[in-house]
């Protein structure tokens, strides 16, 4: 990869966050008031960098928590190749036990490699990958040296997985909060990770 300096960022709180309620890609929930203070923090202290560009998801909390940079002037790109995993029936939901019981059993399914076991009506983990490659594949071509991604919890550990190509059965070793970052350097073909779920921006 060209990119030599890859800033990977949760998006804030919303308020389904707070509440314990699945988003995936089918609820488009804005920040709430804490999600924006972290967006504002996050800004305030990375702001010296030069981006040269910012991506995000198609999603609103993906947004506005790099809204200060766009409002500086930074480019940016929205695309629905960064959106959280579809979870499909859980969806905006509150979860029974039941339900979340099938929740972990998928989750734990991708731990032992089963990448196809997924909730009714939403995405494997091998689906999410496969959707994320070619944004990765777009993000090699390109020659810009620093750039920032704004994305969501389960999406950034298979992004990351796949950067860093490791299986998807290691997505659980990168845990994440609301807007935290992953700093990842590339050069001369070897990749590492300089930043893990770091929020040191938030306690500023």
């Amino acid at each position: 990869m060209k990119t030599k300096l890859v800033y990977i960022i949760r998006h804030g709180e919303t308020d389904y966050n707070r509440l314990g309620i699945v988003q995936g890609s089918g609820i488009d929930m804005p920040l709430n008031e804490l999600g924006m203070k972290q967006a504002q923090k996050f800004y305030d202290y990375y702001k010296g960098i030069k981006f040269n560009k910012i991506y995000t998801s198609a999603l609103i909390r993906t947004q506005q928590s790099v809204l200060p940079f766009i409002e500086a002037g930074y480019a940016y790109q929205a695309t629905e190749a960064l959106n959280e995993i579809s979870w499909g029936v859980f969806e905006g939901k509150p979860q029974s036990e039941q339900e979340r019981a099938q929740y972990w059993s998928v989750v734990n399914a991708w731990k032992e490699g089963n990448y196809h076991a997924k909730i009714e009506g939403g995405e494997s983990a091998f689906e999410l990958q496969m959707r994320q490659k070619s944004f990765i594949q777009y993000l090699k071509g390109r020659n810009d040296d620093c750039i920032l991604i704004s994305m969501h919890g389960r999406a950034m550990k298979s992004f990351l997985c796949t950067l860093l190509d490791l299986p998807l059965s290691d997505m659980e070793k990168f845990e994440h909060s609301n807007l935290c970052l992953y700093l990842l350097n590339f050069e001369e073909g070897t990749v590492e990770v300089f930043k893990h779920a770091d929020v040191a921006h938030l306690q500023a």
